[in-house]
C-alpha cells in the first residue's frame, strides 16, 4: 500500500482491459490510491472505474477531451471537488494516425500532437495549480521509445512523444522547488489489442530485437508508474524510465 491516501488522475482509459491506462489505474488502486479516470468516452472511463472499485478504492469516471483547455479545467475541478486534492497525474491519453510523411494529412499531424502532447500540457497545467498549493505532487508522462528512436510512418507520433520528454524535463525544473516531481515512462512493444493485429512475421521480427525475448504487458508499465509515484522515488525527477525489455539502450 505504497500510495495509501493518495488521489490519482489517469487520462486515456481505453477500451482494452489489457491496455496501459487500465493497467495503471488498477495498479495505483492496488497500492492504496483513489483514482479518477479521465477518458474521451465516458463508457470507457466507467469500465476502468469499476475495476478500481473492485480493488476496494474510490473511483471517479469523467469525460474529458484533453486537447481542449475548457474540458480539462472542468474535469480537474470535478476531481478536486470530489476528492479534495490531487496527488498524482498520469498523462496516458494518446492516439495514432500513422502514414509516411509525403502521405500524412495535416489534420492527422494536428490531431496526434493535440492529444498526445498538448493534452499532457493542458492536464499538467491544470493539476500543477493544485499541487503547488499543496507543495507536493507527482506527474508521470507516458511517452514511448518512438520518442527516443523515431519510427518510419510515425513522424507525428514520434514527434509528440519526443515533445513529452522535453515537457517532462522542463516541468521537473520548474516545479521541483514546490516538491512536485515530474518523470516519464517510455514503453516499448506492449502486448495489447493493437499488437494482436500485427502479422506473425512482424511479431517474430520484433521479438528477435528484444533482449528479454517477449513483449511487455500493461502491468510492466504500471509497475514503473507506481514506483515513480511512490516515496521510494522521492529523489527522482526529470527522468525517462524505459520499459522495453532492453530494446533501446542509451
Amino acid at each position: 500500500m505504497r500510495l495509501e491516501g493518495k488521489i490519482a488522475v489517469v487520462t486515456g482509459a481505453g477500451k482494452d482491459s489489457r491496455g496501459i491506462g487500465h493497467g495503471i489505474a488498477v495498479a495505483l488502486a492496488r497500492e492504496g490510491a483513489d483514482v479518477a479516470i479521465a477518458s474521451h468516452t465516458l463508457a470507457n472511463a466507467l469500465r476502468v472505474a469499476d475495476a478500481v472499485q473492485e480493488m476496494g478504492r474510490r473511483a471517479l469516471a469523467i469525460e474529458i477531451d484533453v486537447s481542449q483547455a475548457e474540458s480539462v479545467e472542468a474535469g480537474i475541478a470535478e476531481v478536486i471537488e470530489a476528492f479534495g486534492r490531487i496527488d498524482i497525474l498520469v498523462n496516458n491519453a494518446g492516439i495514432t494516425r500513422d502514414a509516411l510523411l509525403v502521405r500524412m494529412r495535416e489534420e492527422d499531424w494536428d490531431a496526434v500532437l493535440d492529444v498526445n502532447l498538448k493534452g499532457a500540457f493542458l492536464c499538467s497545467r491544470a493539476v500543477a495549480k493544485a499541487m503547488m498549493k499543496q507543495r507536493s505532487g507527482c506527474i508521470v508522462n507516458i511517452t514511448s521509445i518512438m520518442g527516443l528512436t523515431g519510427n518510419a510512418g510515425q513522424a507525428n507520433y514520434a514527434s509528440a512523444k519526443a515533445g513529452l520528454i522535453g515537457l517532462t524535463k522542463s516541468l521537473a525544473r520548474e516545479l521541483g522547488s514546490r516538491n512536485i516531481r515530474v518523470n516519464a515512462v517510455a514503453p516499448g512493444w506492449i502486448d495489447t489489442a493493437m499488437t494482436d493485429s500485427l502479422p506473425e512475421s512482424v511479431r517474430e521480427s520484433i521479438l528477435k530485437q528484444i533482449p528479454l525475448g517477449r513483449l511487455g504487458t500493461a502491468e510492466d508499465v504500471a509497475g514503473a508508474v507506481v514506483f515513480l509515484c511512490s516515496d521510494e522515488a522521492s529523489y527522482i525527477t526529470g527522468q525517462v524510465l524505459t520499459v522495453d525489455g532492453g530494446l533501446v539502450m542509451i
